[in-house]
């Protein structure tokens, strides 16, 4: 049975992303920790061969948060997508600015997957 989630081969990726985190990311890990919305959230968890921002295994919900790179990389995200919704979980993305501009309002959109 081959391992999908949290590899040992990309540990030191996701500790390093982990340890890099996006001003954004620190802000809305710091609601999501310590089950801030009433379930457990992973950070940088490794997903096959992709690295997902955010994880709640319970509800299979994948929460990220997108910077100007990502228009660049419009093919790479389809793919990666496909692939996540093809096991099964849901993904919600989120621009830099809007977790900058109305965090309130992106935490009442993961709410609301989370019920």
């Amino acid at each position: 049975m081959i391992k999908i989630y949290n590899s040992k081969e990309e540990k030191n990726k996701r500790k390093n992303l982990r340890n890099n985190a996006t001003p954004q990311e620190v802000i809305l890990w710091s609601r999501l920790r310590r089950n801030g919305l009433g379930y457990k959230f992973r950070r940088q968890e490794s997903i096959g061969k992709y690295i997902v921002d955010f994880y709640c295994p319970e509800k299979k919900l994948i929460v990220e948060i997108d910077g100007w790179r990502h228009k660049e990389n419009e093919t790479y995200d389809n793919d990666r997508t496909t692939y996540l919704e093809s096991l099964g979980l849901k993904i919600l993305r989120f621009w830099n600015n809007e977790v900058n501009d109305n965090l309130e309002g992106v935490i009442l959109r993961i709410e609301e997957h989370l019920e």
